[in-house]
């Protein structure tokens, strides 16, 4: 963990930079472009790279070194950064959507082999708490970035943002590369786990194909999740904007402020208690929780005062850090060789799920309120968790999906041992 709690500082500048960029770039976009369109293509074909990049990831999470591929891909981003910069303005609108594939797929490939990665870093017992730590940093880190990047830009330039975004990168990728951490299950060596106990890999494949419609229905959730959040992202300023048409980023900064700190939240208490059970909860937890985060964000768009609706925010926040871990949490379950492919199928469908969801939103918001359109779509995320839990209470049996996540958690630190 003492690794581990670096590589979060390293991971969470870089995500500062991600959301700095996400600012910078798309405002850069349109001042160099002059339309409208080119910023929407822009975020379209990153988009697009991510979804294609998420079963192309899952290859290569499964076929090589996970540590390498996360430094290669803080490379490759910190360099696309640095081409764009160097170029003559001339060149600058191609090579802007050059940029947009690079880092939409770099991007993915880093999240799809780190999320891999963690039950081998710190151990499948200490899954959770890491879990916990990376959504806290990447968390905060948007806090940071998102409150910065109208500052840097305004003040130092696009130049300077650039340049600092690249850098952020290349801290990542520096902690990243002194730090010695593993990232594969030892069974891939010699004298690896499943060597020392030849049963457990056979049994965790059996628990892989049991549990597996319980893991595509959860995907599915994520996908839809990915819809919803589209929504409120999209309906957002609009919303702000009615609610103070003179001042409309000061809703927009209050609500994402408060729905980060209920991340953070969240995650301290699901360390506690992780730390006093030793069990990660399961997922009925992460079916409830991803009813209690879309019905957050519907209520906040209801109209409430500020401070109800802030304090909705912060429940949001804390429902969304909680299904967020014990998603991941689940997912890492999977044996390592299979692994890397569950992440990449996720990774697809959510940001499948979130560009999908950008065109739709943006479409029903020219004839609707936000509040119908947010309450649309994350209203179907809600009837997916409760077919979820339908299925899980269908599946409930002596050998059933509550022991079925604990079985697998034993399952994992045997095959370790």
């Amino acid at each position: 963990m003492k690794h581990f709690r670096l590589l979060v500082l390293g991971n969470g500048v870089s995500a500062y930079g991600s959301y700095l960029n996400m600012v910078a770039l798309n405002v850069f976009v349109y001042d160099v472009t002059g339309s409208a369109l080119a910023a929407g293509l822009f975020m379209a074909v990153r988009l697009g790279t991510s979804v294609g990049a998420g079963f192309v990831s899952g290859r290569l999470v499964s076929a090589y070194d996970r540590k390498r591929l996360i430094i290669g891909a803080d490379l490759g981003q910190a360099l696309a950064l640095l081409v764009l910069l160097l170029a003559p303005e001339a060149g600058r609108i191609s090579l802007l959507y050059c940029l947009a594939v690079v880092t939409g797929g770099c991007s993915t490939l880093s999240q799809v082999a780190l999320r891999s990665s963690i039950p081998e870093i710190v151990g499948a017992e200490h899954r959770t708490r890491a879990n916990s730590l990376l959504v806290t940093g990447r968390s905060l880190a948007m806090i940071a970035g998102f409150a910065s990047a109208g500052v840097v830009v305004a003040q130092l330039g696009y130049t300077a943002a650039f340049v600092l975004d690249a850098g952020t990168f290349l801290v990542s990728a520096s902690v990243l590369l002194v730090l010695p951490i593993r990232t594969r299950a030892r069974s891939e060596g010699a004298g690896g786990a499943e060597e020392g106990a030849p049963g457990a890999g056979r049994r965790s494949v059996r628990l892989l194909w049991a549990g597996a419609p319980v893991l595509m229905a959860m995907i599915a959730v994520r996908a839809v999740d990915g819809l919803g959040s589209s929504s409120h992202n999209v309906a957002l300023p609009v919303y702000s904007s009615l609610l103070d048409p003179d001042h409309p980023a000061t809703f927009i900064s209050q609500f994402w402020a408060t729905w980060a700190v209920g991340t953070i939240i969240a995650q301290q208490v699901l360390a506690r208690h992780n730390r006093r059970t030793g069990r990660t909860p399961g997922e009925r937890a992460f079916a409830v929780g991803a009813c209690v985060m879309s019905g957050a964000f519907i209520i906040v768009f209801s109209g409430l005062p500020t401070v109800p609706a802030l304090a909705t925010a912060l429940l949001a926040g804390a429902a969304d850090g909680v299904t967020e871990v014990v998603y991941v949490s689940r997912l890492q379950l999977v044996p390592d060789e299979q692994r890397g492919r569950l992440f990449g199928l996720s990774a697809s469908a959510e940001n499948a799920g979130f560009g999908l969801g950008m065109l739709i939103s943006g479409s029903l918001l020219e004839s609707f309120s936000p509040f119908q359109v947010v309450a649309s779509l994350h209203g179907l995320a809600i009837v997916l968790c409760l077919a979820l839990l339908t299925l899980l209470v269908l599946r409930r049996s002596p050998a059933g999906t509550g022991r079925l996540h604990e079985a697998g958690d034993a399952a994992v630190q045997e095959g370790r041992g």
